[in-house]
């Protein structure tokens, strides 16, 4: 049997952690109305979600694995952590400064090839801005390494109240001042300025972060060394191969797709492709959720699996909390699709035509998340290689997909590209992690759930397609949702079990 204790703790970190993740990834989320509406055109937000893809690039590189290799360095008994710590971040610190200063030495360059010249600024925003993120990933690491997650959840939700509240200032309050006092604000504010806004909110908000990690920054009494540095990087550097290949699997889709669209042969290409990314971008926020989920999961996981690492029943509890997440994540999806018109009115009716690609993502973002729970095996055996030739196979499935599919069925090839590329290296991962670490997972009760799920879905997608009634839909979905949740209680959740009102059930 697993250890109840270590799931215990699992999932009482999973609830701190996670609760500044998903409420801050929901109010950030919550951006993704504001700028359909308050934007004057989609193209606009296709912008935003051409360089955002970038910049989720750029951090991988920036980071280059350093994250992963800190809980793997200071989880060792022979290395002292002001060591790893102070190694681990005077690196960052120098790459990324480093590539701030190229991208303003190149930014025209840069510019032109991008397609956003004569907004050069754009590129120095993201620069700092994603720069300082990286940077700061050490310092998070070490609070999470610390076990402070009320400090490091507070930091995370400060960054989000204060980029929505930049972003409201910008977009919302100095038009509206501008329309009405112009004097007060005709310092700083340029009414056409637009999107640029966006991305200088987003600096803003990083910045002031930053600052309040200071005292966190000093923490440890600096010890630089360099022979730590060469055995950290042999380890991380494997895994910047894997996280290029895997964040481009995750991205690659926004950043080709305006080369790839056929709308570049019209006869204002740049427009009409900027709006068909735009629709997809927003829609593709619409099924964040899952992500958001996915992103909880793991901060509270991966310190708990390296610290675990020699405890010979863990693999019991890597099975069940395998099991858990697709548990939990068939429930997210079932409730996302059971309520889509109601999600999809929270972004521009300009934008509800995407919405078809919403349930495509919510599959890849469950297998995605499956992938990474599968993930540690080569992490924990130092085999870190196997994740890079994983990924590096998923980005050649997701490329072929893209350049064969998208010119001809637009944005639903991106998305699906990234759904196959995903399902393939989660079969690959699993097959080969058995033959490497073979962990018990229940594969009956797991594959049990997927039956389940997918009869569900295709009861709803059957009761809308043929009634095509909101209501009804909704309330046929609620039904369906009931006996899920039945079905988990009854198998693998007694509600006996809960905290505090478990007490008010039966055994």
């Amino acid at each position: 049997m697993s250890d109840k204790k270590d799931m215990a703790s699992l999932a009482k970190d999973t609830v701190i952690y996670g609760a500044s993740s998903i409420i801050g990834r929901f109010l950030n989320w919550m951006l993704v109305p504001l700028y359909t509406y308050v934007l004057e055109r989609s193209a606009d937000y296709g912008i935003v979600t051409n360089l955002y893809a970038w910049t989720a690039l750029l951090l991988v590189i920036l980071t280059y694995g350093m994250e992963t290799g800190f809980f793997r360095f200071v989880n060792k008994q022979e290395e002292a952590t002001n060591s790893v710590y102070t190694t681990a971040m005077t690196s960052i610190a120098f790459t990324s400064a480093l590539f701030v200063f190229l991208v303003w030495l190149f930014r025209y360059g840069i510019a032109n090839g991008l397609g956003y010249s004569g907004h050069e600024e754009f590129l120095v925003y993201m620069a700092i801005t994603v720069s300082c993120d990286a940077f700061a990933c050490i310092p998070f690491a070490y609070l999470r390494y610390k076990k402070r997650p009320i400090k490091f959840a507070l930091l995370k939700l400060l960054f989000v109240v204060l980029n929505i509240g930049f972003n409201l200032f910008f977009l919302v309050a100095c038009p509206y001042i501008n329309k009405h006092c112009p004097q007060l604000i005709s310092w700083f504010y340029q009414p056409d300025y637009g999107v640029g806004y966006v991305f200088l909110s987003n600096l803003l908000a990083t910045a002031l972060q930053t600052l309040c990690l200071l005292p966190d920054i000093f923490a440890e009494h600096y010890n630089f060394s360099l022979g730590l540095l060469k055995r950290m990087l042999r380890y991380s550097l494997p895994l910047l191969v894997l996280g290029i290949a895997g964040i481009m699997n995750q991205t690659v889709d926004k950043m080709l797709f305006p080369y790839l669209n056929p709308a570049i042969l019209s006869s204002d290409p740049t427009a009409t492709v900027n709006s068909e990314l735009g629709v997809y971008g927003a829609c593709f926020k619409i099924a964040m959720v899952m992500m958001m989920f996915t992103q909880a999961f793991r901060y509270a996981y991966e310190p708990y699996v390296f610290s675990k690492h020699k405890d010979r029943q863990s693999v019991e509890a890597y099975a069940d909390a395998m099991k858990y997440y697709i548990i939990f994540s068939y429930l997210i999806m079932l409730g996302m699709l059971v309520f889509m018109d109601v999600l999809k009115r929270l972004i521009a009716p300009s934008y509800w035509e995407g919405m078809r690609v919403v349930p495509i993502v919510l599959w890849t973002y469950l297998f995605q998340g499956v992938y990474f729970n599968l993930s540690f095996w080569y992490k924990l055996q130092d085999k870190t290689k196997y994740g890079a030739y994983f990924s590096l196979i998923g980005l050649v499935i997701t490329l072929v997909l893209q350049v064969w599919l998208v010119p001809k069925i637009g944005y639903i090839a991106s998305a699906a590209s990234s759904t196959v590329c995903y399902f393939t290296i989660m079969l690959l991962s699993y097959f080969i992690g058995q033959k490497q670490m073979p962990i018990p997972y229940d594969l009956k009760r797991i594959g049990l759930y997927t039956l389940l799920a997918a009869g569900l879905m295709a009861v709803l997608y059957v009761v809308k397609f043929q009634f095509g009634s909101m209501w009804l839909t909704m309330g046929v979905g609620c039904v369906l949702l009931f006996v899920y949740a039945f079905v988990v209680v009854r198998l693998d959740f007694p509600l006996s079990g809960l905290p505090v009102i478990g007490k008010y059930f039966k055994k």
